[in-house]
This record gives structure tokens, sequence and C-alpha cells, in this order.
């Protein structure tokens, strides 16, 4: 049974969670450039089974999709293409950035590592990767 990889797909960064080889726990990975991000699945996915990619589906409270859904749509497209056999979900992730930040606080990190957007990026692709494990 493959991996399950989340991410919080962003202009600039895309945090990434992974779940354990039994799926049952997400944990942050870590944050990489958009820019990057293909270099970096291509390592990743030549060292882990991956089956399945969760992608944020950003929505506004209006239950539209957010201005940056061309973009994931994009990065999808490209990721099908390349990777036709790992399957390809959606989550919603809104509040996943307020409940890293409010996570960030109640697990008592300091204000300075609070402002690192790389982190927070991380810890929403986490919030997302668990919200997808809860819903399946």
């Amino acid at each position: 049974m493959g991996r399950i990889l989340a991410l919080d797909y962003g202009k600039v960064r895309t945090g990434i969670a992974v779940t354990d080889t039994l799926n049952l726990i997400a944990s942050g990975l870590t944050t990489v450039r958009t820019t990057e991000l293909f270099d970096f699945l291509g390592e990743y996915l030549k060292k882990e089974e991956v089956e399945t990619l969760v992608v944020g589906e950003p929505r506004q409270m209006q239950d539209k999709p957010s201005e940056s859904e061309v973009h994931i749509a994009k990065f999808l497209a490209e990721f099908s293409k390349k990777y036709p056999e790992i399957k390809v979900a959606r989550q919603d992730e809104r509040f996943t950035s307020k409940l890293a930040l409010r996570s960030m606080i109640e697990g008592g990190m300091k204000k300075k590592k609070r402002r690192d957007k790389a982190l927070v990026d991380e810890i929403s692709a986490t919030l997302i990767l668990q919200a997808y494990l809860e819903r399946i």
C-alpha cells in the first residue's frame, strides 16, 4: 500500500504532508517553492510509493472556487499526465491557514517561529491530509 501525499498549493510556496505507510497518521513533510514542486515530487516519487495525491481545494465562503483554483487546475493537469497511476483527490481547505496558526499558538510556538510562512503551509498541508483521512 502506498502513502498518501497532500499539498497546500500556493503561487509561491507549496506545503507538503504525507501519511505513514499504513495511511493512518498525517505528518508535515516540507515546504517547497512552487516553481520547484515537480522536481521535488519527481525525486520523492522515486524513493516512496504514493497511491494518492490530495490537493487542497480553496473555496470562498459562498462555496465558489477561489482565484487560485486556475493555477491548481493547471498543476493537476500536468501532474496527471506525468503520473497517471497516482489517484488525485481534492479536499476543502477553507480555514486551514487559520487553524494552522491556532495550532502553533496552542502548541506554545514562539511568535518569531509562527511568522514562518513555509511552516504555516506545511502545517496547512497536514491539516488538509488529516481532514481527507477522516473523510475517507
